[in-house]
């Protein structure tokens, strides 16, 4: 078929001359044609163009594929014992996972629940779990949704057929079999969900309303739809995937327990990891450990990271904030810990489970590792939430931004606790300092005075037991409410604070055989704003088997934040 160039009558230039369809395919066409000897300057043009196209959309397609293939950057939390009968230490670690290598399971999010709570609370975090899925699905990265016991809604759909093509691809025993707990590697789950975990009142009538996943939830093109464990193996093993993202409901069940669940995964060599902000649990507060249902979740994802993944949160693939139910309205602490010499990487974390989440609290943890010349504290960015931050640093510096985070908290009127080397938390001695402002870096060795209000000139040599005495007319400030203040000693070397800046009141003082009484715990104001400030050099591993001392540093906190200090 002769190529024909049609000569459009309206025309007034070559540039404005243009192929019309029907001439192309040889047919009629009322428009009038070129000249052979142009026409053939047109083919060669056309010719040309056509390689030019081509290559365009090859280079185009690599560079989009290359985009899609492109490593998936984490910064995953973990929990870490020293030994097995050792406090677990909070952990970050930089991860990079290649997204064509990697899956995202949704797990249960149905379009309704027996139970009202769990349902209104699936709605609510579909639309960002939506937005995540979203996102993962343009890096490359396989979506699977698996809402079980739903199978027969998407039984004609192509997602579905994609998935069941891979049934019979896995060998194994039970792949499709629930997984308990493993007492090999982990213990009772932290909450008691024997009773279903129906947080209502009146509790709700169980079942299986259920017959579909969410309709928030896009279900892309190239997505699967399973709750085959069988299916969803195959499909992994089929693609090469190495990597599983899992989120969806509920932590403390399906997510860990379903045969494409955390378990399962953990269990066939994959790495996982547990988006934390993005799922739930079936937990009734009024059940053990007698917390907030949302502590509830984050005693779950502890678990988890203990003894089974590291946990993510949405922000690392979204931007922003990570998500958090309407109806969670505990105020966070940011608790910065780096120091290597009294284990508050162990005993913080302890403290914070056992008693700051009873009390009402949200923990995020700014963490750098115990070498003294780590300064590269991790998860900082949580500090712009915090509604209170705790320091339990020692000569650090840190990164620039998360100074001014410190310094903008400080700023706004937020409160501030510190304990033992907080008091020299970002001095940082010798010729690092020189060196810090060219790493990014920056020490703030004037935080003791200008926030804590003491004056820490170092420390009596260890060995002396530290006697702990009450000043008497601060004995009924609330931070000493139901504190045993009788026949307390600390073991701690006695730091030298004093004097304090104008305005501290001294709570409790400390002396060793010989020496002068120095001040151990005070509060006072700081700012222009006048932020509340506990703190104690009390926080050596011993203090924390102190009664005394765990209920003054929790009365501590919690008068900080403007909350109750009575009762249990």
């Amino acid at each position: 078929m002769k190529l024909r160039i049609c000569k459009p009558k309206s025309h007034n230039a070559l540039s404005k001359r243009v192929i019309h369809a029907r001439c192309v395919l040889g047919q009629a066409c009322s428009c009038g044609t070129v000249g052979a000897n142009e026409a053939r300057v047109w083919e060669r043009l056309i010719s040309r163009t056509r390689v030019i196209c081509v290559a365009a959309v090859l280079a185009l397609t690599a560079l989009v594929a290359d985009a899609a293939a492109a490593p998936i950057k984490f910064t995953a939390r973990l929990r870490q014992a020293a030994g097995p009968n050792e406090a677990a230490s909070v952990v970050y670690k930089e991860m990079e996972w290649e997204s064509t290598k990697t899956a995202v399971i949704v797990c249960d999010m149905w379009d309704k629940h027996w139970c009202k709570g769990a349902t209104a609370r699936v709605a609510e975090m579909a639309p960002r779990m939506n937005e995540f899925l979203k996102k993962c699905r343009a890096m490359g990265t396989l979506v699977i949704h698996a809402p079980s016991g739903t199978m027969a809604f998407y039984k004609d759909s192509p997602q579905r057929k994609r998935a069941e093509k891979a049934k019979g691809s896995v060998s194994g025993e039970n792949l499709n079999s629930w997984k308990p707990i493993d007492r090999s590697r982990e213990g009772p789950l932290p909450i008691d969900d024997s009773d279903g975990g129906c947080d209502d009142d009146p509790k709700c009538a169980q079942g299986s309303p259920w017959r579909s996943q969410i309709g928030l939830l896009e279900i892309g093109q190239e997505d699967a739809v399973s709750d085959s464990g069988e299916e969803i193996l195959g499909l992994i093993q089929e693609r090469g995937i190495e990597n599983v993202i899992l989120l969806g409901v509920h932590a403390n069940m399906c997510v860990l327990g379903r045969p494409f669940g955390i378990r399962a995964m953990v269990g066939r060599g994959k790495n996982v990891l547990l988006v934390r902000d993005l799922t739930d649990t079936m937990y009734n507060s009024r059940m053990r450990p007698l917390v907030s249902h949302f502590a509830g979740t984050d005693l779950v994802a502890e678990h988890i990271e203990k003894h089974w993944c590291p946990t993510i949160t949405s922000d690392q693939i979204l931007g922003g904030r990570p998500f958090r139910f309407s109806a969670d309205s505990r105020p966070t602490m940011v608790m910065v810990i780096g120091e290597s010499e009294y284990h508050t990487w162990e005993t913080l974390p302890a403290f914070a489970t056992d008693t700051l989440l009873k009390a009402g609290l949200r923990i995020e943890y700014v963490t750098a590792t115990t070498r003294n010349d780590d300064y590269h504290f991790m998860g900082y960015r949580a500090i712009t939430g915090a509604d209170l931050v705790l320091v339990s640093a020692r000569r650090r510096a840190m990164p620039h931004e998360m100074a001014v985070m410190l310094k903008q908290h400080v700023e706004s009127g937020k409160p501030v606790v510190g304990i033992r080397t907080a008091s020299h938390a970002f001095s940082v001695r010798g010729s690092d300092r020189s060196k810090l402002g060219q790493a990014g870096l920056e020490d703030w060795p004037e935080f003791d005075s200008e926030v804590l209000g003491g004056n820490y000139t170092g420390h009596h040599p260890a060995g002396p037991v530290t006697i702990v005495r009450v000043v008497q007319e601060a004995a009924d400030h609330p931070v000493l409410k139901g504190v045993a203040l009788e026949s307390w000693s600390s073991p701690a070397s006695l730091y030298k604070t004093s004097p304090l800046k104008p305005g501290a009141t001294v709570l409790l003082t400390g002396q060793i055989a010989g020496e002068q009484a120095e001040p151990i715990a005070w509060v006072r104001s700081a700012g222009p704003r006048q932020s509340r400030v506990f703190y104690t050099s009390l926080g050596h591993p011993e203090d924390f088997r102190s009664s005394s001392f765990r209920r003054m540093l929790r009365n501590g906190i919690l008068w900080a934040i403007g909350m109750p200090t009575e009762g249990n």
